[in-house]
């Protein structure tokens, strides 16, 4: 069925390319002498965008500075494509009208259906209906090749562009693990380290003649364990090796100060390093909506979109949340080394979306 819609809309293309293709033609021929002025040229851009839309390619990569060529170019292949269509048309009509005369008992072109006739315009009918659709799909794939080839970027420029893309996404990184270093010295100090100094204390004040501090050391204790855990589990979640992406984040919901709903739909474990991006985009979206945007309920939902994970966080919180803040822009990072994509929706007053796709194939 799949392959069947594909081969439509193959048909389909072809079809409206030739037809355009006589009114690219037209046009070329009607600008030919005023081609280097600057409406022209946007005009044949505007043209070769919808040429571009027409084989569902990406228009975001397209280059229309050579649309004039282009244009040129493709007409011949739009008129190859108009007698492949017009073959088709001719073969089909053809056909219906034998398998009409033979099914009403009469003759066509003074031959009755006789069962070796019928044979052979059964076979004959299939290959040549075979030939059609393979001229089809053969034109529209050379017009999807002439339009990549002439409207795509330069493959120099597309190298230095990924070139520069790689460095920034790897000075990034390196800011971000700076960054997160120097949040869990933060954390190590101005909380664990106190609380450690806070417990010598009272044990050396209990060894000096006041039992009755050992249990508000044992308390002190116990907290200082607690957040050492939280510390570790903001530095990498040790369940997310053994129990997958969905107990990690089942644990985080339950460790988190405002309720989370999770749902975590994926059929297979994606790779660990996509796992262990999509948690953090999680623990940072729900540590926010908890601690600045007086939250009241985050839902979590990760589930699988062809070849991508997608994660989305939602939080019904006064919104507000910043992009470029030093959290969200270090999962931004974290997911552009992924080569994914990261967005904050975060109007004024809420709610607040975090989204984030990460490929997987």
């Amino acid at each position: 069925m799949r392959t069947a819609t594909e081969g439509l809309r193959q048909l389909a293309a072809v079809t409206l390319g030739s037809l355009s293709a006589l009114v690219e033609l037209a046009f070329l021929l009607v600008t030919l002498p005023l081609a280097g002025r600057p409406n022209v040229r946007a005009a044949a851009g505007r043209l070769a965008l919808l040429e571009a839309r027409r084989l569902r390619l990406d228009l975001v990569r397209l280059d229309t500075g050579r649309a004039v060529p282009y244009l040129a170019s493709r007409a011949a292949v739009g008129v190859l494509g108009g007698l492949v269509v017009a073959l088709l048309v001719i073969g089909l009509v053809v056909g219906a009208r034998i398998a009409w005369a033979w099914g009403t008992g009469e003759t066509f072109d003074g031959m009755s259906a006789s069962p070796a006739l019928l044979l052979y315009a059964a076979v004959g009918g299939g290959v040549l209906l075979f030939l059609d659709l393979s001229g089809v799909a053969g034109v529209h794939a050379l017009e999807r090749r002439l339009a990549l080839r002439m409207l795509g970027p330069d493959p120099t420029a597309a190298l230095e562009r990924r070139i520069a893309e790689l460095a920034e996404s790897r000075a990034g990184i390196v800011a971000a693990v700076d960054s997160e270093r120097r949040r869990i010295e933060r954390d190590l100090h101005d909380g664990l380290q106190q609380r450690l100094v806070a417990l010598s204390m009272l044990i050396g004040r209990s060894r000096r003649g006041r039992p009755e501090l050992l249990e508000q050391a044992h308390e002190e204790a116990q907290q200082a364990l607690a957040e050492l855990r939280e510390v570790a589990w903001r530095v990498y979640p040790s369940g997310l090796d053994s129990f997958g992406l969905g107990e990690a984040l089942a644990g985080l919901a339950e460790r988190a100060g405002v309720p989370v709903k999770v749902r975590c739909d994926l059929a297979a474990r994606p790779p660990m390093e996509v796992e262990t991006a999509a948690y953090f985009v999680v623990s940072e979206a729900v540590t926010n909506a908890a601690k600045h945007a007086q939250a009241t309920l985050v839902t979590v939902d990760v589930h699988r979109e062809e070849m991508m994970i997608v994660v989305r966080v939602r939080d019904d919180g006064t919104g507000g949340a910043i992009a470029s803040g030093g959290g969200l822009s270090g999962l931004a990072r974290r997911v552009a080394a992924l080569d994914g994509r990261f967005e904050v929706d975060s109007p004024p007053g809420g709610p607040t979306t975090i989204g984030a796709e990460l490929p997987c194939g």
